[in-house]
């Protein structure tokens, strides 16, 4: 939140104004839902509901798209893959699909897999995302991820995630200044 809301530029988006910040790449050593940030200002009944997105092969409203369903098959197809290849780069699945609606197009667009030095890393790229909820997807995200490395006999490296344009609602900067308020210094 804090590299768009420095970084970013006002935009337009379907669903209102944004702030619209540069694209960005980074690394998630652990995800964690005992994250106390998550734990405090997290939504929890959202995140059910993300959980299910990416674990149902239907449709769960209000969404127009499930991971789930682009998902099956794909993963099977990679963990074959790393089996026979543990050094590929190539467990690459898309999410995307020729001719999609125009509104329906996911904002996560693809997943690799790679095994290195006896753990399997993940990178997640995303087209757009909101700053503010990515937890939503990150938390259902290391749960694919440990799934793969179960599958494969390893253990979860870090998930790497690749972001062309995060962004921030301007209806939810109340919310955000309010987690990015730097933590009250603890007295002596």
């Amino acid at each position: 939140m804090r590299h768009v809301w420095s970084a970013g530029k006002p935009a337009d988006d379907d669903r209102g104004p944004v702030i619209e910040g540069p694209a960005v790449l980074f690394d998630i050593a652990r995800v964690s839902g005992d994250d106390p940030i998550i734990a405090r200002y997290g939504d929890p009944d959202r995140l059910a509901l993300y959980r299910r997105k990416f674990s149902e092969e239907v449709v769960v409203p209000p969404f127009k798209y499930s991971y789930g369903a682009r998902l099956a098959g794909q993963l099977g197809w990679a963990a074959d893959l790393l089996r026979v290849k543990p050094y590929s780069k190539s467990a690459w699945i898309s999410l995307t699909a020729p001719g999609e609606e125009y509104d329906a197009v996911p904002c996560l667009i693809g997943l690799a897999f790679r095994i290195r030095e006896g753990a399997l890393a993940m990178t997640a790229t995303f087209r757009s995302q909101n700053a503010f909820t990515s937890y939503l997807n990150y938390l259902p995200l290391s749960e694919v991820h440990a799934a793969m490395a179960a599958k494969l006999g390893t253990e979860p490296g870090p998930m790497r995630v690749f972001v062309d344009v995060p962004h921030l609602y301007l209806s939810d900067t109340r919310q955000a200044l309010e987690v990015m308020r730097p933590a009250s210094p603890r007295p002596p």
